[in-house]
């Protein structure tokens, strides 16, 4: 699954660490989720989704066909 929390994390200024604070979450976490290696689960979907006030759509999309 393909992702913007890296775009958006950089958006607001904070680094892996700061944005895996804020989620409750390890900054490995954070990382393997910006390179693509591990996929949320559903409720820290929502935590991302809700921390940048947006859709979890708006920040996870489906691979390309």
């Amino acid at each position: 699954m393909n992702n913007r929390l890296r775009e958006l994390r950089e958006h607001q200024g904070w680094s892996q660490a700061e944005l895996a604070q804020r989620l409750e979450v390890s900054r490995q976490t954070v990382n393997a989720l910006e390179t693509g290696k591990y996929d949320p689960s559903l409720p820290l979907a929502f935590r991302i989704a809700r921390l940048f006030d947006c859709r979890i759509e708006d920040v996870f999309l489906p691979d390309a066909p």
